[in-house]
């Protein structure tokens, strides 16, 4: 019999893990021994306040990151196939929703193997329940293009594509980026085109905030540069 491949939520931000984490996920997480994690060390550290019932030092960690070739997922796989159960670890947030882990999970489907999700923290399902876009038809882009022409011409299609399905557009961007984001979606949008602004979702300095473009030029937000954010547009 094979082992349970459970997808393992970790906190967004700095905040008592209580908070995000429902105790009995946590005593369920504590009780597994092996995990494929992107980092041993903050692996580490979530685990340590999770009170997993094993020593640190006797759990066995495996990694998954950008740099895993899918010729290595199999090996990851091992325990599983050996009928330990496995928990797939996200840095922050949801494995495979933004994060590595998908090629994993696939693999886990081909063998029969239950792949069971846990309850925790999502940046992007939280902004969107909270921005008052529409939350019936949504779409999530990942990273913009950097270059600034590329941008502008993603920025455009993503504004046009949400006012023809009436559909929100979500995507992120690396928070030493965010403030020329802003500047650029500012610049590019419509005046009239919805634009939510969340940081630091589930910290206790947290701002969800959904104004039109033409408000944001008027009164914009603190400087967001290096400060944890997801984006959410509507045409």
């Amino acid at each position: 019999m094979t082992g349970k491949l459970y997808l393992i939520p970790t906190p967004i931000s700095p905040t008592d893990i209580a908070w995000v984490m429902p105790q009995l996920v946590q005593q369920h997480v504590g009780a597994i021994q092996h995990f494929v994690v992107e980092h041993p060390k903050t692996a580490r550290q979530f685990l340590k306040k999770i009170n997993s019932q094993y020593a640190l030092q006797s759990l066995q960690l495996q990694e998954l990151n950008e740099h895993t070739h899918d010729k290595d997922l199999q090996n990851l796989l091992e325990p599983l196939l050996a009928g330990h159960d496995v928990g797939l670890l996200s840095e922050a947030g949801c494995p495979a929703i933004a994060d590595p882990g998908a090629g994993l999970i696939r693999l886990a489907h081909q063998h029969n193997i239950m792949v069971i999700p846990f309850v925790g923290p999502s940046s992007i399902s939280m902004a969107l329940m909270a921005s008052g876009l529409n939350g019936q038809c949504f779409a999530f882009h990942g990273y913009l293009p950097i270059e600034s022409n590329k941008q502008i011409e993603k920025i455009l299609f993503l504004e046009k594509l949400s006012i023809q399905q009436d559909q929100t557009q979500i995507f992120i961007e690396t928070p030493y980026r965010n403030q020329k984001l802003l500047e650029q979606l500012t610049k590019t949008c419509a005046e009239a085109t919805q634009l939510c602004i969340a940081s630091h979702i589930t910290a206790s300095d947290e701002t969800i905030t959904t104004k039109t473009i033409r408000q944001w030029r008027i009164t914009p937000p603190p400087n967001l540069h290096k400060i944890p954010s997801i984006f959410l547009l509507h045409g």
